[in-house]
């Protein structure tokens, strides 16, 4: 099978290529897995989801480190090729999607049964390969930490990225006001086709002024839950907005820079701030997960959220995917595609 081996930790935007100091290399011929267990399952690959965490992981800047070589990749969508005999949710030629922690670039994978989910008919199948991780982070985050319920006021930061625009999504299915702060025109239609209630330009505005403004006129006191997937200094300004009683949810650090929460302020003000890494909740609740992603699946099914793919590039093109998250080119999800990405829309 064919599949994308990182061999050294490096810059993923260099073009693979099969050199000794390369980070990755297109592997035409590598072994296609075989099932491990009774209850596993392998899936050929239609698309594999890009995401923030798969930059750092070849560079070897992730939380997790992984021994060399690995396949990168974590959330992807297909259909099941092959099923182990004690298999008994899924039957060979089912759509379906899932997550791994490595290994979804490549034209297979396997995976155990409770990790693999069934995609509802009329889903498409290149989109359902950018949920599990991007919208599992953004709903585990607002449904099962901060509890986001109608009437709260919600702040996005990042909210062009892919966990952003699930976020913004996510909180306007719980009936939530939204703010959502990006960068770029293009980025501001898109969160406002998306339900976002105001958008804050940063590339044109302040952030205070703008949701002060925007609070002020709807007579509202201040934001409910941060969403804060960005750090830096867009966090610092963002916590001047926050009502007493507060909640801070900690998705990551895409500017590269982590903040500092005042720990006399979040007592003052009675804040509480959450950190979320939606991966380990494989570990230590992985019915947490299981609700989630069902719950998303369902809403995806209704139409209640879409999933914008921004751009869509095949495992050769890896270096393009790789370099448009680095310069924030993309507006909601890139993918890697096992067919022609020429036929895949550009946005759903």
């Amino acid at each position: 099978m064919e599949a994308l081996l990182c061999r050294n930790l490096g810059d993923p935007t260099q073009v693979p290529d099969s050199s000794a100091t390369s980070p990755l290399t297109i592997q035409k011929c590598h072994p296609i897995p075989q099932l491990n267990s009774p209850t596993s399952v392998r899936v050929r690959v239609k698309a594999s989801s890009l995401n923030f965490a798969n930059y750092l992981q070849i560079q070897g800047k992730y939380q997790e480190k992984y021994p060399l070589p690995f396949i990168p990749g974590s959330d992807f969508s297909g259909v099941v090729d092959s099923v182990g005999p004690q298999v008994s949710l899924f039957n060979v030629g089912d759509p379906v999607c899932g997550f791994v922690a490595v290994g979804s670039f490549a034209q297979f994978v396997v995976v155990d049964q409770p990790d693999l989910f069934r995609v509802p008919n009329g889903c498409d199948l290149v989109a359902a390969g950018g949920l599990p991780v991007a919208y599992g982070t953004s709903h585990v985050a607002l449904a099962h930490r901060a509890h986001l319920s109608s009437g709260q006021v919600l702040l996005v930061l990042g909210a062009a990225g892919g966990v952003g625009i699930a976020a913004v999504q996510i909180g306007k299915v719980c009936g939530a006001t939204v703010i959502a702060v990006a960068r770029g025109d293009e980025k501001v239609r898109l969160l406002k086709s998306m339900g976002a209630d105001h958008v804050v330009d940063l590339s044109t505005g302040n952030i205070t002024e703008s949701v002060k403004g925007f609070l002020k006129a709807r007579k509202l006191r201040g934001v409910d839950v941060l969403y804060d997937p960005v750090g830096g200094k867009v966090t610092k300004e963002s916590l001047k907005l926050l009502n007493w009683g507060a909640q801070i949810l900690i998705i990551g650090f895409a500017s590269g820079e982590v903040p500092v929460i005042p720990a006399n302020i979040a007592l003052v003000k009675n804040w509480t701030i959450h950190g979320l890494y939606w991966g380990s909740h494989k570990l230590h609740q992985p019915g947490v997960l299981e609700d989630s992603l069902n719950e998303l699946l369902s809403w995806l099914a209704k139409g209640l959220i879409t999933i914008n793919v921004s751009h869509a590039f095949s495992l050769s093109q890896a270096n393009l995917a790789f370099a448009a998250i680095r310069d924030r080119k993309v507006i909601g999800k890139v993918m890697i595609v096992f067919d022609d990405p020429k036929t895949v829309k550009s946005k759903l």
